[in-house]
């Protein structure tokens, strides 16, 4: 009897399939190589599919797919309570091909070829944003050894940089002038890469309707926008905006019991690169919305500035998500209660 319904352990050069009749009797166990997988599939009729949502995984869905199998992707951390016992990739395809059967699990839908091609490019960013920083560091170590100091701030660098230029200011030495002449010229070229990467999505984002329609939304800019819209891809697979804000981590982890609640800090789960970005634009809105928000001045006089700004960065998911939804620009409070 032909597989009905198929767990596949995902590797870098070895990979687990494990099959299931329409009974969930195991008629298949099998390891195939990797020039082996799609070759494998061909060759089987039209059945379900289940993988975990980890690396190259979005990539394998799109290839299976176009076999004429449904393909299901699992977050991993939903699979793991099915696997009995010791883990090895058999017990690994066996959870999955067991996990995917469950009517209460949620799947992660398949990225296309241009929403992973968006996140190449901020994951690029992220990485040159973080060697930017360490080069800023760096260079605030090492002269601070010579007693040259600048105030915090990636803007004030100018302050060191241009002092390494003076040619008559012997308070650092050649030797260690010239070294450090390195490190600025470093600098300079991860700038200049950060702004041609920032142009770009800012090009992506004026392209896109549903970006531009983000970019409608305080505290969203083409940074977040593309990140939204290559991450999210069809908001409508949450059910409501405090779904997607509960995906993202922005609300406060559970260890309630016995009917009693008990909330602590937010879960920070889900994808952390857009739960930072919007964090960073709630944190950036909160500066002129302190005293212009009547619902800012009232969450300060409650709580710290850092829970107001998480509450925040959770109401702009909740807004970007009906935006995302509804095929609408963002209107103020102000325009709605004017409408109405």
């Amino acid at each position: 009897m032909q597989p009905m319904i198929i767990g596949l352990d995902l590797a870098k050069s070895v990979f687990q399939v494990h099959g299931v009749d329409e009974r969930g009797e195991v008629v298949l166990t099998k390891r195939l190589r990797r020039d082996g997988v799609l070759s494998f599939f061909a060759n089987l009729p039209a059945c379900v599919v289940g993988m975990e949502a980890c690396a190259s995984g979005h990539f394998w869905a799109r290839e299976i797919s176009k076999l004429g199998h449904t393909v299901r992707l699992m977050p991993p951390q939903y699979v793991k309570p099915y696997v009995k016992r010791h883990k090895n990739d058999q017990a690994d395809a066996e959870a999955i091909c067991e996990a995917v059967q469950r009517p209460s699990m949620r799947f992660v839908p398949i990225k296309s070829e241009d929403q992973q091609s968006t996140l190449v490019i901020h994951r690029v960013r992220e990485t040159l944003v973080r060697q930017r920083t360490q080069v800023i560091n760096a260079l605030r170590g090492h002269l601070a050894e010579f007693g040259i100091v600048a105030p915090q701030g990636a803007q004030k660098v100018t302050q060191l940089t241009m002092r390494l230029a003076e040619p008559g200011d012997e308070a650092v030495p050649a030797a260690a002038k010239a070294v450090l002449q390195v490190l600025v010229e470093q600098l300079r070229d991860t700038e200049r890469r950060i702004d041609e990467l920032d142009a770009q999505l800012a090009e992506q984002a004026k392209r896109d309707e549903t970006c531009r329609r983000l970019l409608t939304v305080p505290g969203i800019g083409p940074i977040v926008a593309t990140a939204l819209v290559a991450t999210i891809g069809d908001a409508k697979t949450f059910t409501s905006g405090r779904h997607l804000a509960a995906w993202l981590g922005l609300v406060p982890r559970q260890n309630s019991s016995g009917g009693k609640e008990r909330l602590g800090g937010i879960s920070k789960a889900g994808d952390g690169y857009l739960r930072r970005m919007l964090v960073h634009g709630a944190r950036a809105l909160l500066r002129w919305w302190r005293s212009s928000s009547p619902w800012v001045s009232k969450l300060l006089e409650r709580r710290p500035v850092n829970v107001a700004i998480v509450a925040l960065a959770n109401k702009t998911a909740r807004i970007a998500w009906a935006v995302m939804t509804r095929g609408e620009t963002y209107r103020r409070p102000s325009q709605v209660s004017a409408g109405a």
